[in-house]
């Protein structure tokens, strides 16, 4: 480390300018390529991606995704003259709108531009709504167009009756454009929500949800970056009292963070990456990103005013800081890479995309930081600070104020103030019991969004399952299966949870579907509940005797699915993860007790950030207060995407406080010294970078999507936890109580292990002769 280090500060100007041109060839290579994201949940083997997979085969897709166009009156009928003059005249306008190929309202006969324009169902309408937010209803859309195929001549009279409501009040229209959603540019979503919304007045309500109509949310503003860094630039500044030092850790994490999205897009051709992969790589990069780069900075100025010189003092952050920097930051990889074993595509790419940014800045921070530490010379310290070096030279830094204060409260009070942190944490993770994953959809949107508006109006109009009916995908053979299938329909119909049937839609002579209505939302308990009793019941007696076999697929199904692979797997996951952070603590500390802390301190902190998680998403406490809309399941996919950051996380304020400890033990072979001494010296920089990334993790709250903001407020809680509860008060508490046994070893163990170190070998060698005559002898000893 120590030689990198070196070469980038004698070479610093090639070093900047090398990361310089880096950023910009990926940027510019991404944006010549272009961004090719895909939201495949579709999960190999369960009986959801088995009717996925019968439907691709036997009504191969046709057509563009789609919108749906919902007005609602108070006063009056739909079919009043004024309301119907309105709105055929806004349909008119739609129509003429770039891209779109067909409209299919209630009034008067369809018009479709192409063969498999929507046919008007109310269950298609929706289906575009569910496929927006998901990107998981393939299935849907494979419904959808194998009815428009099937039931195009028949469409007609009935089609339009079935777009408005029993009442009377609210009807809608269902808007094909020519391409799927990917490929349609924002300006045109954005054209149709805006041309939509101008209809609405006068007593008449009009909202547009569906596929197309999410696309006109954009990329954001980036709002919440901004936000994350400005508050991250005010916490450096008090830290540092110097302008210059701390702008480095924010130019770092940006250059590194600049890099890796940029890279993400170019990733997406080659694997398959989730859309929302570059803005989660976004939100972790710019925590450890600026957190990785603080420390490095602190380590360096407390070079400088020990005397050292610029060039000496950045050699030496990084060759003692720096390594655990990189261990922490390997630490985090391995973590996320452990999403790798669940063998899911739609993970893969997440796992690597957010590794490849932790590792990008990591890499910035021991090669462009020491170069720009080297460039601003003296500026990094404080105006003060250099002119109290100037008049008084060098002075030994002793922790003195509140960090010094608190060490010594802790080490006083161990048990009283562990039990304390053991109560908050275990509070705090309760709610994680009641843990429910499932699909959200637009209606959990902000109520004052137009989709959720849509969404709303079409559930009351119509009930809530015609926001994500359930398909269901036969395999025929011969008239008898034929028969069976139609008495299926009646069988059906008088399913508890079942609000309407379709009709029986055949493709290929083998192959038929039918499209069940469920009589909840999509996203309820009872709709999974109706899921089940298909499967388990009504679907078994149906094709007895027969040779009909029938599949259940779906929005709800096709999560219920991917959620039940999921909690298959997260055991191992969880215990892969653990046993190799584990087993790198164990090599860096050369303890047994360490690691075993280390775990317990993960999933603690694990089970209390799902706790907040499931009471704001879920339970809804100030959900729809704070813009994120309408409670609802959580996603399937979070925990095991948070699992893995959250364990990375956790493991690097482990590293940088154990280390100090350690490197104290080294020294003395004092426990109660070292932890005392170790909590005061990190705990006001950890406290400090734990801001800085709540700061960060809780600004992309701002970026209006649900699942970023579930991973920003479950990171920012996990951290908060972690550094002002778990880091500066139960792990001290815990290694107080321990005392020596927290260093210990067994003695055969230690002659096979591998030996490798955070800090810099030299350091350890006087520090190890003057221990040498403490270590115990037997079966186990204290091995420094």
């Amino acid at each position: 480390m120590a030689a990198i280090a070196r070469w980038c500060v004698r070479h610093r100007i090639v070093t900047v300018l090398l990361w310089l041109a880096a950023l910009s060839g990926v940027t510019v290579a991404s944006a010549v390529a272009g961004s090719a994201y895909s939201n495949d949940y579709e999960v190999p083997g369960t009986e959801s991606g088995r009717a996925t997979a019968v439907l691709q085969e036997a009504f191969p897709g046709r057509g563009g995704d789609s919108a749906t166009v919902v007005w609602h009156t108070e006063n009056g009928d739909v079919r009043g003259g004024d309301v119907e003059r309105r709105v055929t005249a806004l349909l008119d306008d739609v129509r003429s709108l770039p891209g779109v190929a067909a409209v299919t309202g209630p009034y008067g006969p369809a018009q479709p531009a192409a063969a498999d324009a929507p046919s008007g169902d109310p269950a298609q309408a929706q289906q575009g709504t569910a496929r927006a937010e998901q990107g998981t209803a393939r299935a849907e859309q494979g419904t959808v167009r194998a009815e428009n195929a099937q039931g195009q001549a028949q469409a007609g009279s009935e089609a339009a009756s079935n777009q408005i409501s029993a009442d009377g009040r609210t009807a809608y229209a269902t808007v094909a454009f020519d391409g799927l959603a990917e490929d349609i540019p924002e300006a045109q979503a954005r054209a149709l929500v805006d041309t939509v919304g101008a209809a609405s007045g006068d007593g008449l309500d009009v909202e547009v949800g569906g596929t197309v109509a999410t696309l006109a949310k954009g990329g954001g503003s980036h709002t919440a970056e901004m936000v994350g860094i400005a508050v991250a630039a005010v916490v450096l500044f008090l830290a540092f009292g110097s302008l210059a030092a701390s702008v480095l850790p924010i130019a770092t994490a940006l250059v590194s963070v600049g890099t890796a999205y940029a890279g993400i897009s170019l990733l997406g051709h080659v694997m398959t990456v989730a859309d929302f992969a570059p803005m989660l790589g976004l939100l972790i990069g710019l925590g450890v990103g600026i957190d990785y780069a603080l420390f490095i900075v602190t380590r360096h100025r407390k070079g400088l005013k020990r005397g050292l010189g610029v060039a000496e003092a950045a050699q030496n952050a990084v060759a003692t800081t720096g390594r655990a920097v990189v261990f922490a930051g390997a630490t985090v990889c391995i973590a996320l890479l452990g999403m790798l074993i669940l063998r899911l595509n739609f993970l893969n790419g997440v796992a690597v995309a957010a590794s490849l940014t932790v590792v990008l800045t990591v890499a910035a921070s021991v090669t462009l930081l020491p170069a720009l530490l080297s460039l601003i010379g003296m500026r990094a310290l404080s105006r003060r600070e250099r002119r109290r070096l100037a008049e008084h030279g060098p002075e030994p830094e002793v922790p003195t104020g509140f960090a010094a204060r608190w060490s010594a409260f802790v080490e006083r009070h161990p048990k009283k103030l562990g039990a304390v942190a053991a109560v908050v944490m275990l509070v705090l993770a309760l709610p994680t019991l009641s843990l429910r994953l499932g699909t959200s959809d637009q209606g959990n949107d902000p109520a004052s969004t137009t989709t959720r508006q849509a969404y709303d109006l079409l559930a009351d109009g119509f009930g809530p399952g015609v926001n994500g009916p359930l398909t269901l995908v036969a395999e025929m053979e011969g008239a008898n299966d034929r028969l069976a299938l139609n008495q299926l329909s009646d069988q059906l119909r008088a399913t508890p949870g079942v609000e309407s049937v379709g009709p029986v839609a055949y493709g290929g002579g083998d192959t038929a579907l039918l499209t069940v209505v469920p009589d909840s939302a999509p996203q309820s308990q009872q709709t999974s509940d109706l899921v089940d009793r298909l499967r388990s019941d009504v679907l078994p007696a149906a094709e007895s005797g027969t040779s009909l076999d029938v599949h259940v697929g779906g929005i709800t199904a096709a999560y219920d699915d991917f959620a039940q692979v999921i909690i298959g797997k997260l055991p191992l996951f969880v215990g892969v993860v653990i046993a190799l952070g584990s087993v790198l603590l164990l090599l860096a500390f050369r303890s047994v007790g360490i690691p075993l802390k280390a775990a317990a301190m993960n999933v603690a902190a694990v089970a209390s950030a799902f706790g907040v998680v499931v009471a704001i998403f879920q339970w809804g406490w100030g959900s729809e207060l704070l813009g994120l809309g309408r409670a609802g399941p959580i996603e399937p996919f979070l925990p095991v995407i948070a699992v893995s950051v959250l364990f990375g996380l956790s493991m690097d304020y482990q590293v940088f406080l154990v280390s100090r400890m350690y490197e104290e033990w080294l020294e003395t072979g004092d426990n109660r010294r070292a932890v005392r001494v170790g909590l005061a010296e990190t705990s006001r920089v950890i406290n400090s970078a734990a801001v800085i990334m709540i700061a960060v993790f809780l600004a992309f709250v701002l970026s209006g999507d649900r699942v970023i903001a579930m991973f920003g407020i479950g990171l920012a809680a996990a951290v908060a936890l972690d550094a002002f509860v778990l880091r500066t008060l139960l792990v001290p508490a815990l290694m107080h109580m321990l005392g020596g046994a927290n260093w210990w070893l067994p003695r055969s163990l230690d002659r096979w292990l591998p030996r490798i170190s955070i800090e810099a070998p030299e350091t350890r060698e006087p520090a190890r002769a003057r221990i040498a005559p403490q270590r115990a002898s037997g079966e186990g000893e204290l091995v420094p």
